[in-house]
């Protein structure tokens, strides 16, 4: 019974992290004629869990993974920096550009585009999975659209509460639902540029 309750309440925190995922979406004319747009990952200032600092929760991660098993900590400080070149900015690049895919824009990493799209995450939950029961992942980011040479911003939209887990529940890692949260993310923002292109 006990366990039953369990998982109904995960099921429950999922379906309300879904429900509250939303962005403000806006004019993107100034896109209108790019063939390209650069894509920035900007991690400054990061709040993640109990709305810790990131070197404050990464500290205490480092910590108590050694103290389980020397080097153990630091091993998970490597794997928790390394996922965002490895898992996070491909999955966030791979899915924008598969929903623009229908435009003549494409996004990319080089810089050299007229307007970039600054991808700031401001909050990371990592979520957990314990077999009986499981939270997903969930990030808040900024998109901030900037004039590459000037700097001078344009446009700033909103996602928050965008979850990420795996449909058949073997993300233990949360590295794997974190990843999820940049598909969702770029999945997303490549479907409202793609659609206002129209």
């Amino acid at each position: 019974m006990k366990k039953t309750f369990l998982i109904i309440v995960a099921l429950i925190v999922s379906s309300i992290l879904n429900a509250q995922t939303h962005a403000k979406k806006g004019d993107y004319s100034f896109l209108k004629n790019e063939k390209n747009i650069s894509i920035v990952f900007d991690y400054s200032n990061m709040k993640v869990g109990k709305k810790l600092s990131e070197e404050k929760y990464v500290d205490e991660k480092v910590k108590e993974h050694n103290k389980k098993e020397a080097g153990k900590g630091d091993k998970w400080k490597e794997g928790w920096f390394g996922a965002r070149e490895s898992r996070y900015q491909p999955k966030f690049m791979e899915l924008i550009n598969k929903s623009l895919d229908k435009t003549s824009l494409k996004a990319n990493e080089s810089g050299d585009a007229k307007y970039t799209l600054i991808v700031k995450t401001v909050f990371t939950e990592p979520g957990f999975n314990v077999g009986v029961m499981k939270q997903p992942a969930y990030v808040n980011f900024e998109m901030i659209f900037i004039e590459t040479e000037t700097k001078k911003e344009i446009k700033k939209y909103i996602l928050t509460n965008v979850p990420g887990s795996q449909a058949m529940g073997y993300d233990f890692d949360a590295g794997s639902r974190i990843a999820e949260c940049y598909a969702k993310a770029g999945k997303m923002m490549g479907a409202y540029i793609a659609k206002a292109l129209k």
